[in-house]
Order: structure tokens, then sequence, then C-alpha cells
């Protein structure tokens, strides 16, 4: 027993592995954050709009990984992880506020509470963790958000263009350190062994924040629905902005989404697992998010005129879903199912001929391709037995 465990701060495999109150708490911020990230999305589908909430949905996404992981290793409602995660929702709530505005007045305001949160994530744990390989674990987080908080905070008094290339390149350092295990001076790498205290944990964290993160759709849709009466066109757009989360879900769930604990635990290697699930649900996310923003549009303007950004973000979202998904599933299982490629590519090609249709035909075609997938996923699992998770992982 380590000394950690000894004072009952550190997790142990044998431990409570359910998610509590409280981590489910703190992701309800971040349903509100990527509801705002969506909606400015909305308000400017250029490559440069688009560009912009890349990077601010990949900052959000961090946050709540990393956080993740720390409530992985330790146990949520013992201090001073308790105060630890209230403190992170104060500031993530700071930077969905300061969001909309972000790459305008308020850039210093997201960029600082970002640099804050996960600084003072390692403050809060370093006088609470006994023992020198907890200390090193906690100073090689600190170490490097130190070194990313350079950019991040020169890109927040930075204007235009240099701040989205600052902001950029500190997400790259962000998550470059994390896929290498965090190699810090004199402390190494952290041990793979660290990323398998507690599979079943972290998988139902990753699905559980999937699941919330959907309400982002079910957010955005109904406040745009709200108070715009009950025309036929705009009810319509409503119902296939539900159906689309209704749609992800069930691709989600079905086989390797239910089965993220069972590969961890059977996988040779499962601190690679733990290590991808963050950029798999990335991905998957930034799909929920650009429907979202999509299916806002849409309610609003249900016959109004298809610009090739409503295209992308209607079409993109499932795509880019469905990409996480395809990696998401090869993790598992090793392998990829030629239905989501199909479907796949089936988006690419029906693109451009959707410039010429209304943007609820759009959306429309864009569900028919997910209902495409979802039903062949249950045509498969009827009268199969669950597949078992690749050992060779």
């Amino acid at each position: 027993m380590t000394t950690d465990q000894a004072v009952g701060l550190a997790r142990r495999a044998e431990g409570p592995q359910r998610p509590t109150l409280l981590e489910l708490f703190l992701d309800l911020v971040f349903v509100a954050a990527l509801a705002l990230t969506s909606q400015k999305l909305a308000s400017d589908l250029s490559w440069v709009g688009a560009f912009q909430s890349l990077v601010l949905l990949m900052a959000v996404w961090w946050i709540w990984s990393v956080t993740a992981l720390t409530t992985d290793l330790y146990l949520a409602q013992r201090p001073p992880i308790y105060p630890m995660t209230l403190s992170v929702m104060l500031g993530t709530m700071l930077m969905a506020a300061a969001l909309p505005v972000a790459f305008a007045r308020d850039g210093l305001i997201f960029a600082g509470a970002y640099v804050a949160i996960h600084l003072g994530r390692s403050l809060f744990l370093l006088p609470g963790l006994r023992g020198p390989q907890a200390h090193r674990q906690a100073a090689r987080f600190f170490f490097w958000f130190a070194v990313s908080a350079v950019p991040w905070l020169a890109g927040a008094v930075a204007t235009g263009p240099a701040r989205a290339a600052l902001w950029a390149a500190a997400l790259a350092l962000d998550y470059g350190t994390a896929w290498l295990r965090y190699p810090t001076p004199r402390l190494g790498p952290v041990p793979r062994s660290q990323y398998m205290l507690a599979a079943e944990h972290l998988a139902e964290r990753y699905q559980q924040f999937f699941t919330l993160a959907l309400g982002d759709i079910i957010l955005v849709t109904s406040l745009t629905f709200a108070g715009t009466g009950f025309a036929v066109d705009r009810t319509g757009a409503f119902v296939v902005g539900f159906a689309t989360a209704v749609l992800f879900w069930q691709i989600y769930v079905q086989r390797a989404g239910a089965l993220l604990q069972a590969a961890i635990e059977a996988s040779r290697d499962p601190g690679r697992l733990m290590r991808s699930a963050p950029y798999t649900h990335l991905l998957m996310v930034a799909g929920v998010v650009a429907a979202a923003a999509g299916a806002e549009v849409v309610i609003a303007h249900p016959t109004g005129p298809t610009t090739a950004g409503l295209v992308g973000v209607l079409l993109g979202g499932p795509a880019l879903f469905l990409v996480g998904r395809v990696r998401f599933e090869y993790e598992i299982f090793s392998r990829v199912s030629r239905t989501r490629l199909l479907a796949l590519l089936l988006l690419v090609v029906v693109a451009p001929a959707m410039m010429f249709v209304p943007p609820l035909v759009v959306a429309v075609v864009g569900n028919l391709v997910l209902a495409g997938v979802a039903a062949s996923d249950l045509l498969r699992a009827r009268g199969r037995p669950p597949e078992p998770p690749s050992p060779a992982l």
C-alpha cells in the first residue's frame, strides 16, 4: 500500500469505481460550454470561424479530460480533490462566459482561466499528496502546463491571426506532451502503469460525458425553437435535430461504446487505450458541436439559402463523429466496420449536390446516412453473440 492509499486519497483498483455525483455535477458545466461553442460556430460558418471554434472546443475539452484523469487517480469526494473540482467548475464557467468573444475583447479572461485551472489543479494536489511518486506525477503536469501557459497568455495579449496561431501552438503542446506521457526533465514520463488504476471508472466517465455532450444538441435546438412558433418547417427541423442526437447516441453505445472498460482491462497496453480515449472522443464531441450548430441554423431558416459552411456543419458533424467512432472501434476490436466507411464516403459524395437544396433537406440527408449506420449495427448485432475486445491491443 502506498502512502497515498494509506491516507485514503489515491483510488485503489479494488476500491469504488463508479463516478460520483460531484463528477456528474462537474460535467454539467461543460454542457453549457459546448452549447456556447456551437452557438459561436453557428454565428460564423466561415473557415476562420470554424478554426476559432475548434481551438475553443479543444481548450474546453482538455480541461475536462485532464480533470477526469485526476479524479480517476484520486477519490473525488476527498480533500483536496473536492475543492479542486469546484474550482475547475468555476474556472470553466468563466471560460464559457468569455468563449463567445474570446478572439476579441475577452481573450485574456479565457486564456487566464485555462492556465489557472491547469496550474491550480496541481497546486491543490501537491500539499495533500504523500510520497515521491505522487509528487513527481503532479510536478510533471505542473511543469508542462507552466510551459504551455507562455503561448496561451502571449496569445491573449496578441490580436488577429497571431492569437489564433499562438493558441493553436499551445494546444499542440498540451495535447502532444500528454500523448508522450509528459516527459519531464529529471523526472521522465508518467509510468505506463499509472494509466491503469481504475479502468472501469474512467471508461464510464467517457461514456457518461459523451451522453451528456449530446445535451448540446438538445439544448441548442430547444433554445432556438422556443418562441419561434410551430410552423411546419421549423417543427420539422426541430424533430430532425432531436433525431440527430438519438442517432449519435445509438451509434456510440452500440458494441464498442459499451466495451471500453473490457477493452482496457483486456489490452496488453491499457495505457495506450487510456491515452487515445481523449483524442477519439474529441472527434466525436466535435461532431456533436458541429451538428448542434447546424441544427440552430436549420431551425432558424429551414428553407433559407444553403451555404458551403452550412453544408459543412450539417454533413461534417456526422462525418467527424463517424471518424472518431471508426477510430474508437479500431482501438477496441482492431478492425473497422465497412458500413461506417461507406457512410463517410457517401457524406463526401453528396455534399456538392446539397448546395442546391434547402437546409432542412441537407439535415435530413445527414440523418438518413446516420440511420443507415445505426440500422446496420442493429442487424449485425441481432442473433450474434457479443464480440470480445481484441486481445492484441
